[in-house]
C-alpha cells in the first residue's frame, strides 16, 4: 500500500526568503522576520532630526556668528574710545580699529552668503612636520630673550633703536645670517613703524635720543 506524502507548508531557503505554496505574498515569498524587524524600524525623521542635520551641514556658520560679534565687539570699544590726544590730520586712533571692526563685518557677511549657497570649506591635508624631532628650544629661548629686551630698552634707547634691536635679534633667531644685510632692513622698518604709529595715528612713542631729530 504506497501513499504519497504531499507538504503544503515545505519551506525552501532563496537567499533570506522563505518560499511556501501558500497563497502568502506575491508569487508565494514570505519575508523573514529579519526582513519584516529592517522595515519596521524605517521610522520618518523627524523636525528635531532634520533641524540637527542642517546644522551640521551649515556648521561654518559658527565661525560668521564669531565673526559677527568680534566686529560689532570692535567697533563698539573704537567708536566710544576716549582719545586725549590731539588728532593730527584725517588718521587719529580710532581708523584702524574701525576699519579692523568694519573688515570683520563684511567678512562675516560673505561667509554667510558662501555657506548659505552650499559652499564648503576644503578639508585640512595637515601640515608637514615631523613629530619625532624634539622641540626646537634654542630658537624658541632667542626669540624670548630678543622681545624681553626690546622691552627693557625700548624707554632708554626709544622705540626706533630698540625696535630696530627686535627685527634683527628675531631675524638672527629664525636663522638668518646677513650681516651686512638685517641691520639695515630692521633700522628700516623700525622707523617706519615709528613714524607710522607717532605721526600719522598720533601714538606716542618713546623716541629716545632720536627724539629731536624725528
Amino acid at each position: 500500500m504506497s501513499f504519497h506524502s504531499s507538504q503544503q507548508g515545505s519551506l525552501e531557503p532563496d537567499a533570506g526568503i522563505t518560499r511556501t505554496s501558500g497563497s502568502e505574498g506575491a508569487g508565494g515569498r514570505q519575508r523573514t522576520p529579519a526582513t519584516r524587524l529592517t522595515t519596521e524600524t524605517q521610522t520618518p525623521l523627524t523636525a528635531a532630526d532634520v533641524r540637527r542635520s542642517w546644522l551640521r551641514e551649515h556648521s561654518e556658520l559658527g565661525v560668521c556668528v564669531l565673526l559677527l560679534a568680534l566686529g560689532v565687539l570692535v567697533l563698539t570699544d573704537a567708536l566710544t574710545m576716549d582719545v586725549d590726544i590731539a588728532q593730527r590730520g584725517p588718521v587719529g586712533p580710532k581708523t584702524v580699529p574701525v576699519v579692523v571692526g568694519i573688515g570683520l563685518l563684511v567678512v562675516a557677511a560673505l561667509l554667510a552668503v558662501d555657506v548659505l549657497r552650499g559652499g564648503r570649506g576644503q578639508a585640512e591635508t595637515g601640515e608637514d612636520i615631523d613629530l619625532s624631532e624634539p622641540a626646537d628650544w634654542r630658537t624658541v629661548a632667542l626669540l624670548t630673550g630678543v622681545f624681553l629686551g626690546a622691552a627693557v630698552l625700548i624707554e632708554p634707547l626709544g622705540f626706533p633703536a630698540a625696535g630696530a634691536l627686535l627685527f634683527w635679534g628675531a631675524a638672527f633667531a629664525l636663522g638668518s645670517r646677513r650681516v651686512d644685510r638685517d641691520p639695515l632692513i630692521a633700522a628700516v622698518l623700525s622707523l617706519l613703524t615709528y613714524v607710522l604709529f607717532n605721526n600719522l595715528l598720533g601714538v606716542p612713542l618713546p623716541g629716545g635720543p632720536l627724539m629731536g631729530a624725528l
